[in-house]
């Protein structure tokens, strides 16, 4: 391997210091947009960055650090608590004694509890300090609500082919961050292709890059499809099974199915199961599928996703992809209704509205002589007695004659 007198990666050489050098995230940072103008002039809101990684987070928490005036502060949620938060505090006081603002970038954020994150709310809501969360979670689910209400949340998308393309171009022309005078030959072909196998991370593309570059055995490096397919080892999978993409890929299986495309939904139960998803997971989900979106049109939708759940906590991994696979199949290809849910909503809609209305007298039972006399049970009748055909109200007086769903012959 080539000697490297940096040990920084290159996604880190790299990194731009202004907004000119930044690629991507038109939408936040592009021209006249309200974020860009807010770095130039120094006047940022507390803000979180949400996006995949490798979307430009850091890198544009690195830029705001570079132009702004303010004192710039920088910690990671995974290695530091309330201890470091408070230290960085006491600092921010001293430097605001002096007019001069203080800026905290917390990446990964979500990986605060509740806790680090009640302590870290009462600065930002003073202006002690300026907050620039970044994570690659859902805010709604992983920062407290009193914090992300006095954030900005800006959504960070992943970066197109051309976007990474761009990168990478220009960490091969740096020649003082990049790879020195190193020759390294590369199609235009072949950069596209990393930008493709990339799967929108830039950091990944670099990393992979650089790993090609330096473990090349001659001097003058030719980087080849071939070269960045092993450099990737194997396919770039982007998900995290306890992260939002993991979400967004069990609502498109469910979405396909309740669509009847049965291809679509086979790709993204390939996507969950290549990727090591627990497969017990994805079953249940398709147990409730078969209630949710099936239901009272096919009653046997239930009996197989409940036996497909049996048959993988028999037989395991990898065996039961084939499984899951019959029942996500079948799903697809059922009549649909949505009749049980619905009606179900329905009724808990009115539970919510009234709240506990009584149980009409008729209906209640009546263990002791003190509630026969009070009215329990009376008038009840029992069913079998009018061969299941009597009339009479089970629903609360205020309900009477509520109907969720459609009665049938």
């Amino acid at each position: 391997m080539k000697n490297q007198n940096n040990d920084q990666p290159l996604a880190d050489r790299i990194r731009p210091h202004s907004l000119d050098d930044f690629f991507g995230q038109e939408e936040i940072v592009g021209e006249k947009r309200l974020l860009r103008e807010a770095i130039k002039s120094d006047r940022l809101p507390s803000m979180i960055f949400w996006g995949p990684p490798g979307s430009g987070k850091t890198t544009l928490a690195f830029i705001i650090a570079q132009q702004s005036d303010s004192q710039f502060k920088q910690i990671s949620a995974v290695t530091s608590g309330k201890k470091d938060l408070i230290q960085i505090l006491d600092e921010a006081r001293e430097s605001k004694k002096s007019g001069k603002k203080t800026i905290l970038f917390i990446d990964e954020i979500h990986r605060w509890n509740k806790a680090q994150q009640d302590a870290l709310l009462p600065h930002v809501e003073k202006g002690l300090v300026v907050l620039i969360g970044a994570t690659t979670e859902n805010p709604s689910f992983e920062v407290i609500g009193a914090l992300l209400s006095r954030c900005r949340v800006f959504v960070f998308k992943q970066l197109d082919k051309e976007d990474i393309s761009r990168i990478i171009n220009r960490a091969l022309e740096d020649k003082e961050k990049g790879f020195g005078n190193l020759k390294i030959e590369i199609e235009k072909e072949t950069i596209y292709f990393i930008a493709q196998m990339s799967n929108g991370d830039a950091r990944c593309a670099l990393n992979v890059l650089e790993y090609a570059v330096l473990t090349s055995p001659d001097d003058e490096v030719k980087i080849t499809n071939e070269i960045i397919k092993e450099a990737f080892q194997k396919s770039y999978l982007l998900y995290d099974k306890d992260g939002e993409e993991h979400y967004n890929i069990i609502s498109a299986l469910h979405k396909a199915m309740r669509g009847s495309d049965a291809d679509a939904a086979l790709y993204w139960l390939a996507r969950m199961i290549e990727a090591g998803e627990d497969p017990l997971y994805i079953a249940r989900r398709i147990i409730r599928f078969a209630s949710e979106d099936i239901g009272l049109a096919n009653s046997h939708a239930l009996e197989q996703a409940t036996a497909a759940y049996q048959a993988c906590h028999f037989i395991g991994v990898p065996e039961c992809n084939v499984i899951l696979a019959q029942a996500v199949v079948y799903m697809a290809r059922c009549k649909k209704s949505n009749e049980l849910y619905s009606a179900y909503q329905k009724a808990a809609q009115d539970v919510k509205e009234y709240g506990n209305l009584p149980v009409p007298l008729h209906l209640r039972n009546a263990p002791t002589q003190l509630m026969k006399n009070l009215g329990y049970a009376k008038g009840y009748k029992y069913s079998p007695d009018f061969d299941y055909k009597e009339e009479q109200e089970y629903l609360p007086d205020k309900l009477k004659e509520r109907r969720y769903i459609e009665e049938r012959e």
